[in-house]
Parts: C-alpha cells; structure tokens; sequence
C-alpha cells in the first residue's frame, strides 16, 4: 500500500474513533450528571445510544434520562413490529418477531402453564406480551372482546395460527367494564383449557396491558417454593365500603354506543349455600383441579349464577370459592398475600407510591419512563398497565431487560432469532 494511503486510512480511522468517544462521553456526562433545566439540552445523537445507556440510566432513577427519553419517545414515531399487520409465513413471524421455540430448562419443561389473556384493543401490546409469556410447552387462550373491530380479531388470528399451543377462546363475550362478562370471559377459557390436550399445571390470567417482570422460570419458582399445590387469590371478607357491589342488582345499560353497569333498585337475596363473600383481586394463579373444581362444583356454579348481576364479579367469585376448606388448593385464612401485580393505585400515593410519572385512567397508573425504577424493584410477578403507542421506550427497556434475564438463565443452547434485534427504532444514525 502507498505510504500516503496507510497514513491517510489510519488519520480516518483515528478521527472516527475520537468521535465515538467524545459522542460516548457526551451521554455519559448528560445521564449521571444532574443539570438544571436551563443548562440542559438533548442532543439528537443521544437517542442513538438507547437501550444500552439510557435504559440502564432509567432504571435506576437518573433524572437527565427521563428528559433525554422523554425527548425521544415525542420526537420519533416507532415503527410497527413486523407481521402484526401484514400476513408474513409462520417462520417469518417467528423469527422476526424473536419467540422462543424451545424450553430454557428441563425444570421449565416440566412444569407447564395455562394462560388467559383478555384482549380488546392494542395490538402491538398484545404481541409484546404474548411473545414475553410465550414458551412452547405452555398453553394460551386468548379471548377477544365480540365488540373489537373485525381487523383486529384477523390480526390476532394470523399471529395464533402459527403455534399448536395458542388459540382463540371458542366462546366470546361482549366485556362490559365491571360487568358479569369479564368474569364469563375467563370461565369460556378455563373450559377449553380443561378440554386440551396439554397437561399444564397452573393457569394465569392476564388482560392485554400487563406485562411479566418475571421470567417463565423465575415464575414457576415463585409457585413452587411459595405456593405449591395452593391457589393464589389475594383478597379479604367482604369490607363494609364495597359491600354496595353484592348488595343490590346491577345492570347493564348503553349510553352513547358505550356499555357500562348502573345499580339498580332491585336488592339481592343472600348467597346462595350460606356463602361468606370475600373482596379481592380479579387477578389469580389457579391449580387445574381448582379449577375443575369451579366449573363442576354445585356451589361454585350457584355462586356464579348469583353474581350474574353484581359489580365487578370477578373481584368476588375466584376469592370466595378459593376460602371453601374442602376446595382443591384452598386457602381458607390467606390475606392480601400472593405477589401478583404491580399497580400504581391513585388513591394509594403517598402510602404504596410516590405518584404516577405516566398518567392515571379510572384511577391506575399507566406507567411512564419516570415509573420503571419502581417496578424493576417490585416483588411482583406482572405489572399493570402499560400503553405500548404512548410509552414504547418504558415497554421497551423492560422488554429487553426480561428477554436478556430468560437467556441468561438458560441452559440449552441459545439460538440468535431468541435475542431481540441490537438496534431500537429509537436509534438514529450519528
């Protein structure tokens, strides 16, 4: 080579990497360095630098984070995942949108779980979830609200043809917020699953703004050091501030093409068999002969009847039945215990919370950037609730902090397709 040319080529290569340093250095300064308002300014490069440094810096609490990814979740509009809205072959969806096609672990293997997932609206979210949950030797029931528009449930239908394990509840319902639906939608699911094939151990529900904050194993681990052979159903007697719900008959009523339930004049008779109610969350991890149990036992299926016109059903029935001492996996005097979701309740700031960062719909915290510190320091299986179109880069930082923990832990042989992509749509070219 000229010696002028290998001088020239060396002073190029010198000066490229003189700028990634400075560049480097640059974020570095601006994430652990707190500035005031009036001295700060983002710098588009530094976007460029997500997950690796900015999602770290947001973890653990850096204020310069929160404005520099503020500043890029407003700027750029992400692009839609890969073929959730157009049709791709199943290999294609496999491999572009990174589900994992075998066990991590003969642990894993062994221990299957059930899974259902109510789903409405946010399709993009949908997928991110399932794909986080997903593992081959599970089982998923995915129930659609009947009232979703026609191109959603076709989406959602293409993603379930690809896999054996998933499918589409074989009865849905029209979900009224608070209604007796919710609670049907998740009984339609339990019998299909208890019809299938698969032998799984445990079921889950879900709704499509969850999202794990556990691995499959790291959940399978909390079942069975905690929890084994038992349900959990957190939840306490009926208190008197809630005792409204069960007390008179609720209906259901349209307004503006907007369903919803009113009380009624109309006052209930008592529960049926003597039944003492109990007030927890619609949220459960349930043995399969627990639930076996609900959907043939006189009593549980005189509960349900009962509850046809109560509010919020579901926050009542799973939680009563589970208190019954002859019920399979009962846990007569269990509390609030069972960590199952992070929440971010408005009426519990200040007690549970520092505040919501993101913004408060019927009085739960949709999370924001500011709020991801918070939930990577819970105990808790899954958080809710999370809006993948207005806050990607939260959804994002925990999406691939949970897939890089899961391949960590495992111990087969990680294929490549299982990573998520290196680079972010937040990236940009310096």
């Amino acid at each position: 080579m000229n010696p002028l040319h290998a001088k020239k080529s060396r002073f190029l290569v010198c000066v490229a990497v003189c700028m990634f340093i400075y560049t480097f250095i640059y974020l570095k300064v601006s994430l652990y360095n707190e500035s005031n308002d009036q001295k700060f300014r983002v710098k588009r490069a530094e976007c460029g630098f997500y997950p690796d440094e900015l999602c770290s810096a947001l973890f653990v609490g850096k204020p310069a984070a929160f404005k520099i990814g503020n500043f890029c979740q407003k700027s750029y509009q992400p692009k839609a995942l890969s073929c959730i809205q157009t049709s791709c072959s199943c290999s294609m969806v496999l491999e572009t949108l990174h589900f994992i096609t075998s066990p991590l672990s003969e642990e894993e293997g062994n221990f299957s779980l059930a899974y259902i997932i109510t789903i409405h609206k946010e399709l993009e979210m949908f997928v991110r979830l399932l794909r986080a949950i997903y593992m081959p030797q599970n089982i998923y029931c995915i129930h659609i609200d009947e009232k979703s528009p026609r191109g959603y449930k076709t989406a959602v239908q293409n993603i379930v043809n690809c896999f054996e394990n998933i499918f589409i509840s074989s009865k849905r319902e029209h979900v009224v917020y608070a209604g007796f639906s919710r609670l049907q939608a998740d009984i339609n699911c339990m019998r299909d699953l208890i019809n299938s094939k698969v032998q799984w151990n445990y079921v889950i529900n879900l709704c499509g703004q969850d999202y794990p904050l556990k691995t499959n194993k790291e959940i399978i681990q909390y079942i069975k050091s905690k929890w084994n052979g038992k349900n959990i159903t957190p939840g306490i007697v009926q208190p008197l501030h809630v005792k409204h719900r069960t007390e008179i008959s609720y209906r259901e009523y349209v307004h503006s093409g907007v369903p919803y339930v009113y009380p009624a004049k109309t006052r209930k008779a008592q529960p049926p068999h003597n039944l003492t109610i109990y007030f927890g969350s619609a949220y459960y991890i349930l043995t399969k002969g627990f639930v076996e149990f609900t959907l043939s036992d006189a009593r549980a299926k005189a509960l349900l009847e009962w509850s046809r016109d109560t509010y919020s059903p579901d926050e009542h029935y799973w939680v009563t039945l589970n208190r019954l001492p002859d019920a399979p996996g009962a846990t007569p005097n269990a509390g609030w215990e069972g960590d199952l979701r992070a929440i971010k309740w408005k009426d519990q700031e200040g007690i549970s919370h520092k505040g919501c960062k993101g913004h408060y719909v019927r009085d739960i915290c949709i999370y924001g950037l500011g709020d991801l510190q918070w939930i990577i320091e819970s105990p808790h299986l899954f958080a809710n609730k999370f809006e993948a179109a207005r806050e990607p880069l939260a959804l994002e930082c925990l999406e691939r902090r949970l897939r890089l923990r899961a391949l960590r832990q495992a111990q087969v042989p990680v294929q490549q397709r299982w990573r998520l992509q290196q680079h972010s749509h937040f990236n940009l070219q310096l």
